[in-house]
């Protein structure tokens, strides 16, 4: 399996994440088999005493976050947790206390050596260039656009101006939302925005200020587009597997009566989450806002979109296809006349040479601070010790090759050591600097 390193956190990650960049970046593994983490008694209070604190000070509804911070102290001092070492046990039985109280599909707790899995099955991503799959023009001059993720503005903004140009003409447009795990409410807007006028209320989340009671709210808007598809009938795809801010996008279009939703109910979260450091190897996803439609005055948070016109996932495309007057087919390889948009095959500038630079920095111990973004620069001094413990037995970096683009705009590599493969993506932003680095993935071992 590649490594789609900031894909695969997309998922457990809302429309609006307060993730910093650096928390994708950990210590890479390595062959060597670790003992056992078991926890103690203190671990344990250590950990509930961290989460119940960010529910209570943090979590998007203070009443619940109340009661779920008192569920798992109460667990705690009647001895229910007393026989828990095993820390990816802990991490589920604590999610599942608090999802108990908070039916947050957002919320989540895990451990290092047992990473969030997704609230929904997506399975592995497949390969994306800022979340952009593929463009296609159908039969009957129809448009096709398979999108499945919102990454940051920048990266997203530049890619899809380019997919959404290629499809100039259509006489009606297929978006696929359904292998959508959600990103920034920002770039769903901006998608929303090729379907719109300009100046249109799109979305607001409405984001608790921490350790009040108090909330902010940002209001997203459509802006001009290259190209503009208002006057265009639109189908838009789903599954159950749609999540987060691909549910925000089906859920905008339908509001704004923009487009007819075809597929399954989608997943239901719609509370944007931010990253909690627990301590102990733990961490945790706590939601800190909800999103508002404009129109609806709310959101599909544990209802899901409900789409127009309900089909399983595999028949969406083919009966979109049917309403657009055309042959149904299922899948799009077969339905494509000719595909306008892929992924990029080659690198961004420079980012080759940041990724050697950073790996040297790794094992010397000296990382160029100056080539990172202040918020990688500083979880790069935190996790130096063993960032450079992990890497300095691999040896010689011998060679590496590009891999693709990642979904969030960054680029992946496969990196060859003398004693050992890793897969490895970074993201540089528009200065050139490192922005994010993904986990270094262990490879098969071969050239």
């Amino acid at each position: 399996m590649t490594c789609r390193s900031f894909g695969q956190l997309m998922p457990v990650l809302l429309l609006a994440t307060s993730v910093p960049a650096g928390a994708m970046q950990t210590e890479p593994g390595t062959p060597v088999a670790a003992a056992p983490v078991k926890l103690t008694a203190q671990d344990r209070q250590d950990i509930v005493a961290k989460i119940s604190e960010a529910m209570r000070n943090r979590y998007v509804f203070p009443d619940v976050g109340e009661r779920a911070a008192a569920r798992i102290n109460a667990a705690l001092a009647a001895g229910k947790y007393d026989t828990i070492a095993d820390p990816a046990t802990f991490a589920a039985r604590l999610s599942a206390d608090l999802q108990a109280v908070a039916h947050d599909k957002h919320l989540q707790i895990w451990s290092d050596d047992a990473p969030p899995a997704p609230p929904v099955a997506t399975g592995e991503a497949p390969r994306a260039e800022a979340g952009i799959t593929r463009a296609d023009r159908l039969a009957g001059g129809i448009g096709y656009i398979e999108v499945i993720g919102f990454p940051p503005l920048q990266p997203f903004k530049q890619v899809l101006n380019k997919a959404m140009s290629s499809l100039a003409g259509s006489r009606a447009l297929i978006i696929d939302d359904r292998r959508n795990g959600g990103g920034s409410p920002e770039s769903v807007a901006y998608l929303v925005s090729f379907l719109v006028a300009p100046g249109r209320p799109i979305n607001d989340i409405v984001s608790r200020v921490a350790n009040t009671v108090t909330f902010t709210r940002e209001s997203y808007r459509s802006v001009p587009t290259p190209i503009n598809f208002a006057k265009v009938p639109v189908f838009v795809l789903t599954s159950k597997d749609t999540f987060s801010g691909g549910e925000e996008f089906a859920y905008d279009v339908q509001a704004l009566k923009r487009g007819t939703v075809i597929g399954e109910v989608t997943g239901g979260g719609a509370n944007p989450t931010g990253f909690v450091n627990l301590g102990h190897d733990f961490a945790a996803m706590v939601p800190f806002g909800r999103a508002e439609n404009p129109v609806t005055k709310t959101n599909w948070e544990g209802r899901g979109v409900q789409p127009d016109v309900r089909v399983p996932a595999k028949d969406a495309l083919a009966t979109a296809l049917e309403r657009a007057g055309q042959k149904p087919v299922e899948e799009i390889g077969v339905a494509s006349l000719q595909q306008l948009f892929a992924p990029r095959s080659t690198p961004h500038p420079g980012s080759e040479a940041a990724l050697r630079g950073l790996i040297a920095g790794y094992v010397s111990g000296k990382p160029d601070y100056a080539t990172m973004t202040a918020e990688v620069a500083d979880t790069t001094r935190k996790e130096l010790p063993g960032l450079e413990a992990a890497f300095s037995p691999l040896g010689a970096l011998q060679s590496i090759t590009f891999n693709g683009p990642d979904i969030l705009g960054g680029d992946e590599y496969r990196l060859h050591f003398a004693k050992g493969n890793r897969m490895m993506a970074l993201v540089l932003d528009q200065n050139g600097k490192i922005t994010a680095v993904s986990t270094a993935m262990p490879l098969p071992d071969g050239p």
